[in-house]
């Protein structure tokens, strides 16, 4: 059995992730490394708790002690790396915390990857030939579109957060160690995911939680910057092929082709509410709609162009934003 280590497994995309990637594989034996920050929490991972094929062990990625022993302690053959600081309000209020993780934490892991499976620049140890880094990253390392246009692998990075630019650093630190040393790796650059066990601060959650409360629903500024929304377990497959099929050295874009404004996404959230949980009033839950002050240095639009991972791997979404926003939807009010 081939021990897996997966990065922040507790945290959104990875609680989501490793239940589909345990039950696909019976022979990974899987190793979950999440500091349960505020994003993590291990009430998501239920599913998988008591397998013989689990083991969660609380760390901070940024500890070389500590990764070097899952290494030697689970012989660990692959690294799926979702452990990040993800909140941009969070990085303009206190960036710290994202160069530490992000950059330093993704060193680390890629650092004693390659030590452990190597012994020199592209020379693997006969035994660890197949090992593979995969690095998750996010569109907003490509900045901001016009109103037209699609972020492609090639398209120059410009991230304009504290969070982003941590993230391209990482994506960096990702392809340096491929061109250098030769490491088997692989990135996936993503769009806005959605779905079930998604933090209660993104925007998302955040419409649905204060609709049901009856408070105000905040949208920032004109409520009409666009992103590229993805159903989560959509990613988590795409994910899954691009780790088993992608080619070394190689980015891949995962996007949903499902572009919404702000307005539009808390405007289907509420149509929805008022069907399947009305007001007692019945009036509508669009009412409780409010402008707040914008973000600082607020990405006007990110759009994915999917075609790589669609045409070379055979990728497919399963879900529009229509069926997605309805199973989401239901898991929040249950």
């Amino acid at each position: 059995m081939k021990s897996i280590l997966i990065t922040g497994g507790a945290g959104f995309i990875g609680a989501n992730f490793v239940p589909y990637f345990h039950d696909k594989y019976k022979d990974y034996k899987i190793v979950n490394l999440d500091k349960l920050t505020y994003a993590g929490n291990l009430d998501n991972l239920k599913e998988v708790e008591n397998s013989n094929r689990y083991k969660f062990i609380q760390g901070d990625i940024c500890n070389r002690e500590l990764i070097e022993f899952i290494f030697s302690e689970f012989d660990i053959r692959g690294v799926i790396h979702f452990a990040a600081e993800s909140h941009v309000d969070n990085s303009i209020s206190g960036p710290e915390v994202f160069i530490k993780t992000n950059i330093n934490g993704t060193f680390t892991l890629l650092d004693v990857a390659r030590k452990y499976w190597m012994t020199a620049p592209f020379k693997y140890k006969p035994e660890y030939a197949e090992c593979r880094f995969h690095h998750i990253s996010t569109d907003e390392v490509y900045g901001t579109l016009g109103e037209t246009g699609l972020f492609e692998e090639t398209t120059p990075y410009a991230p304009n957060s504290p969070y982003s630019a941590a993230k391209a650093s990482s994506d960096f630190l990702v392809r340096a160690y491929h061109h250098t040393y030769g490491m088997n790796v692989t990135t996936s650059n993503c769009s806005n995911n959605y779905g079930p066990k998604q933090h209660k601060e993104k925007l998302i959650p955040t419409i649905i939680r204060k609709a049901i409360a009856g408070e105000n629903i905040p949208i920032y500024g004109d409520g009409k910057n666009v992103r590229d929304w993805l159903y989560v377990l959509d990613h988590c497959t795409g994910i899954d092929l691009v780790y088993h099929t992608g080619k070394s050295g190689e980015t891949y874009n995962i996007g949903g082709r499902n572009e919404k404004t702000n307005l539009e996404i808390v405007a289907e959230i509420c149509a929805i509410l008022d069907e399947k949980k009305p007001r007692a009033e019945k009036k509508s839950y669009n009412e409780q709609i409010t402008f707040v002050k914008d973000r600082a240095g607020h990405d006007r639009r990110y759009a994915i162009d999917a075609n790589k991972i669609e045409n070379e791997l055979g990728w497919k979404a399963a879900e529009n934003f229509t069926s997605g926003i309805v199973k989401t939807v239901e898991w929040y009010l249950k």
